[in-house]
């Protein structure tokens, strides 16, 4: 019994903070999207438009750690915002089971609200990270690949 009471106690002190992260990541995926939307119309007026910056001696292991670096983020948002939604979810489903129990319908129809709610934003923030990472990742490649093409061209035969 008192494991189960402090286990309880714990997750419920990480709902506040998990739900924090949850809206973080959403607010990162819509300011992720506005900026590759920029990138886009950058690209759409500049074809030859690159946002890898580096010197012309850099080296390609350089430029493939930028790229992950420039990735990294967008690939955990996709990853992690769903476990995010489902700790959400899953915390204050004990209290509103135990409320539907006690026959207290609306209060648990409160908290499953809210518990929806988190995991619809997370589910959004992931979808839209994924997204993004699979655009951008797309856009860095080729960019990596025309350094590679132009560095070819240019080695002494």
């Amino acid at each position: 019994m008192f494991l189960e009471t402090g286990f309880s106690q714990i997750a419920q002190a990480l709902l506040w903070p998990v739900l924090s992260l949850v809206g973080l990541g959403f607010v990162f995926a819509l300011w992720s999207a506005g900026a590759v939307l920029m990138e886009a119309v950058q690209r759409w007026r500049q074809p030859d438009y690159q946002s890898l910056r580096h010197a012309p001696d850099t080296p390609l292991e350089q430029l493939e750690l930028q790229v992950v670096r420039q990735l990294e983020p967008l690939r955990l948002l996709g990853r992690v915002s769903p476990l995010l939604g489902l700790i959400a979810t899953m915390v204050p489903l004990g209290p509103a089971l135990q409320s539907v129990a006690a026959g207290q319908g609306q209060q648990a129809l409160a908290v499953f609200s809210g518990a929806f709610a988190g995991v619809v934003l997370a589910l959004a923030a992931a979808a839209m990270g994924l997204v993004i990472y699979s655009v951008r990742r797309r856009w860095l490649m080729s960019e990596l690949v025309a350094v590679r093409m132009s560095r070819l061209e240019k080695a002494p035969a």
